[in-house]
C-alpha cells in the first residue's frame, strides 16, 4: 500500500480554503499509484475551532465540504478529519472516501481536556470499530489522543491490522517530537504493524503546530520523517517498508526559534497585518523579538522605535542602533522625557496634596506607559501590529507595566524564560553577529531609574528561572523547591509574586506556547483566592 502523508497548513475557520487543499491533493494523486492520502485531524475546520463548533451555520458549511470531498474522491482513498454532527451530538471524526462514495467513518474515542485541549466541551466520545478494509488492506484508524491512551491501545492490540493511521493536531512544545516518536514506536510494537502519524503545521493564536509527521515500522524504527515547521508531503510503500525521507530533528534551541518565527508569522498575517512595530530599548528581549520579526515577516516589514528617557544610557541607545544596522530594519527615535515631564507636572499638585511626593514605582510606570502611548499611536496610524517584548520570567513575577510595555497585539516571548532568551541570542549569533554582543553581555536593566538593574528587584535569572520552572512547570511547593538548596524565604517571595501578578497576565496579549505550562490555557489560576501555600 502506497500511503501519502499530507502535512499541510490548515487555517481555523477557512473551510473553503482547507477543502481546496484536500481537493488539489486528490487531483495530484489521480492517475498515480497512490493508495491512501492521509490528512491531519479536523483538517476541514483547522484546529482548534473552539466555539465555532457551536454555530449551526459553521457545521452546515462543514457538511457541505465533506460532501464535496467525498463526491470528488477517486481511485486513491482520501482519509481526512472533520467534525460530524449526529442528532444532538458532535463527534471528532475521520472520514474515508473513494470513487465518490463514503466508505468509512471513525469517531475519536479519547477526548483530551487538559492544557490547550478542551474537546469535552464540544465532542462526544466515539465507540465501535477502528479497523477498515481499504483496498484489501486492514487499516486501523485513531485520532491523536487515542494513541496516547494505554487502555484503548490494549483493547486494540489484537485486531491484526496491516497498518495503523493516526490523524493528529499535536501542538509544539520543547522536545515534543521525541515524545511522539517514542509513543508511535511503542504502539507499533504493540499492534504488530507500522504506524503512520500525520500532523499539521502552522500557528494558531498561542499554539504552533510543528508537523513532524512520520512512519515507524512494527519494530519501532522510524522509516520516514517529514521536516518540522514547514508544509511537506511524502509517500511511503508499506510493502516493503524501507527507509525514506528522514528529516533531522534539530536541537531544542533551534526548534524553539523556528516555533517563534512560525507563530509570529502566522499570527500577524492571519490577523490582517503585514507589518509590525516594536520598541527597541537596547536590551536583549527587544533585540531577540526584532530578529524573530525579521525572519517571520522580512526586514522591510519591521519598524523599530527607540524611546529614550532621561535614564537611558548611551550604550543602550548604541546597542539599539547597532541592532537596527545588523537587521537592516527601519527605525525612528522618539524621546519621551518631555512627555513624562508633562504627565508628572499634571499630577504634581494632586500628589502633593496627598503628601505623596516621594518618587517610586509610579514614576517608573509613567515612563513605560508614555512609551506604550507612542507605540500604540504608531500602530493605530500605520496599521502595524505592535509586538510586546517581555519574557516569561518577567511575566511570571509581574516585572512589567500594564498599559506600558505590556501594551500590544502579540507577545512573542511570553513563554520564553530569560535564560532561554540568552540561549536563543547565542544561537542566532553562531555564524555572525545578529544580536550585538554587548546587548548579551551587559546586566539586564529596565533603565527606569538611575543605575537600575533587574538584579535590584529579582535574584539572578538563572536562579529565578529554576525556581519559576519548579513552581510553574512541575507545580512543586515552596518547601519542595527550597529542598534544592534555595533560600526558602526567597522562594516564598517569588512564588507570592507569581500569584499576585495573575491579574496582569490576564490582561496581556496572547503569545507563543513553547513549554508544557504556558500562561493562559495551560495554566489557569484564579486572580482572587486565599490559598498562599503554593
Amino acid at each position: 500500500m502506497k500511503i501519502k502523508l499530507m502535512q499541510i497548513i490548515p487555517r481555523v475557520g477557512d473551510i473553503l480554503g482547507n477543502t481546496r487543499k484536500v481537493y488539489h491533493a486528490m487531483q495530484d494523486a489521480s492517475g498515480t499509484p497512490t493508495d491512501l492520502l492521509v490528512f491531519p485531524e479536523l483538517v476541514i475546520t483547522g484546529y482548534p475551532p473552539e466555539d465555532l463548533l457551536l454555530r449551526a451555520s459553521f457545521l452546515a458549511e462543514v457538511d457541505e465540504a465533506i460532501g464535496a470531498i467525498v463526491q470528488s474522491s477517486g481511485e486513491a482513498v482520501v482519509v481526512f478529519g472533520a467534525p460530524r454532527a449526529e442528532e444532538d451530538k458532535l463527534y471528532n471524526s475521520v472520514f474515508m472516501a473513494q470513487h465518490g462514495r463514503l466508505i468509512g467513518i471513525y469517531d475519536k474515542q479519547k477526548l483530551p481536556n487538559y492544557g490547550v485541549f478542551d474537546e469535552q466541551r464540544y465532542f462526544t466520545e466515539g465507540a465501535g470499530h477502528a479497523v477498515f478494509n481499504l483496498k484489501g488492506v486492514k487499516v486501523g484508524v485513531g485520532v491523536c489522543e487515542d494513541l496516547w491512551d494505554d487502555d484503548l491501545a490494549a483493547s486494540q492490540q489484537d485486531l491484526g491490522c496491516d497498518v495503523w493511521l493516526n490523524l493528529n493536531a499535536s501542538p509544539f512544545h520543547i522536545n515534543k517530537q521525541y515524545e511522539r516518536e517514542a509513543l508511535t514506536a511503542k504502539r507499533a510494537k504493540q499492534f504488530g504493524c507500522p504506524v503512520v502519524y500525520v500532523n499539521p503545521v502552522g500557528g494558531q493564536d498561542e499554539v504552533v503546530f510543528d508537523g513532524g509527521s512520520h512512519v515507524v515500522n512494527q519494530d519501532g524504527q522510524v522509516m520516514l520523517r517529514l521536516p518540522m515547521f514547514v508544509e511537506a508531503t511524502a509517500e511511503i510503500d508499506t510493502e516493503p517498508l524501507t527507509p525514506a525521507m528522514l528529516a533531522v530533528i534539530e536541537e531544542p534551541t533551534a526548534q524553539i526559534y523556528q516555533a517563534l518565527v512560525l507563530g509570529t508569522k502566522d499570527y500577524v498575517l492571519r490577523n490582517g497585518s503585514t507589518q509590525v512595530v516594536l520598541g527597541l530599548s537596547g536590551g536583549i528581549d527587544s533585540a531577540l523579538t526584532a530578529a524573530i520579526a525579521v525572519d517571520a515577516l522580512g526586514k522591510e516589514n519591521v519598524l523599530g522605535v527607540l524611546l529614550p528617557s532621561s535614564f537611558s544610557s548611551d550604550h543602550s541607545i548604541k546597542d539599539a542602533l547597532d541592532l537596527v544596522e545588523n537587521l537592516g530594519i527601519e527605525s525612528i527615535t522618539l524621546p519621551i522625557a518631555e512627555s513624562v515631564a508633562a504627565i508628572e507636572h499634571t499630577l504634581a499638585e494632586t500628589f502633593e496634596a496627598w503628601g505623596k511626593t516621594d518618587r517610586d514605582v509610579t514614576e517608573e510606570n509613567i515612563q513605560a506607559r508614555a512609551r506604550g502611548v507612542l507605540l500604540m499611536a504608531i500602530s493605530n496610524k500605520t496599521g502595524r501590529m505592535l509586538l510586546t517584548t517581555g519574557n516569561k520570567s518577567e511575566m511570571a513575577v509581574g516585572y512589567a507595566t500594564l498599559y506600558g510595555d505590556m501594551a500590544g497585539g502579540f507577545a512573542v516571548l511570553k513563554d520564553v524564560y530569560k535564560m532561554e532568551v540568552f540561549a536563543l541570542c547565542r544561537y542566532l549569533n553562531k555564524d555572525k553577529e545578529v544580536i550585538p554582543q554587548h546587548t548579551i553581555d551587559k546586566p539586564p536593566s529596565a533603565e527606569l531609574r538611575p543605575e537600575q538593574k533587574d538584579s535590584d528587584s529579582l535574584p539572578d535569572y538563572a536562579i529565578l528561572d529554576a525556581i519559576l520552572k519548579a513552581s510553574i512547570e512541575e507545580r512543586l511547593s515552596v518547601k519542595e523547591i527550597a529542598q534544592f538548596g534555595y533560600d526558602q524565604k526567597e522562594v516564598q517571595r517569588i512564588v507570592r509574586m507569581v500569584q499576585l501578578a495573575e491579574y496582569k497576565r490576564r490582561q496581556s496579549p496572547p503569545g507563543i506556547k513553547i513549554t508544557e505550562k504556558a500562561f493562559g490555557r495551560d495554566r489557569r489560576y484564579p486572580i482572587t483566592h486565599a490559598f498562599t501555600a503554593l
